[in-house]
């Protein structure tokens, strides 16, 4: 019966050391992919957005232009 306990005690380590591994391992994962997130997609996204808006602004404009030169009279 001591070498059944001794055994799952020694299997119980080895699941507890492969889970702290693990997190350890997706602690340091998730930290790469946020500062990914933030200093590459955020600054693209943003610049991507402002140019986006400027287009839209501009189309915004012509279209009060035309509607602008064909009021009712």
């Amino acid at each position: 019966m001591r070498d059944f306990n001794r055994k799952v005690e020694e299997a119980g380590a080895r699941v507890n050391k492969s889970v702290a591994d693990f997190a350890a391992r997706l602690e340091k994962d998730s930290a790469e992919v946020i500062a990914y997130l933030n200093n590459e997609v955020v600054p693209a996204v943003r610049s991507r957005s402002t140019k986006a808006i400027r287009a839209a602004a501009e189309k915004l404009s012509k279209l009060a232009d035309y509607l602008d030169q064909h009021k009712p009279t």
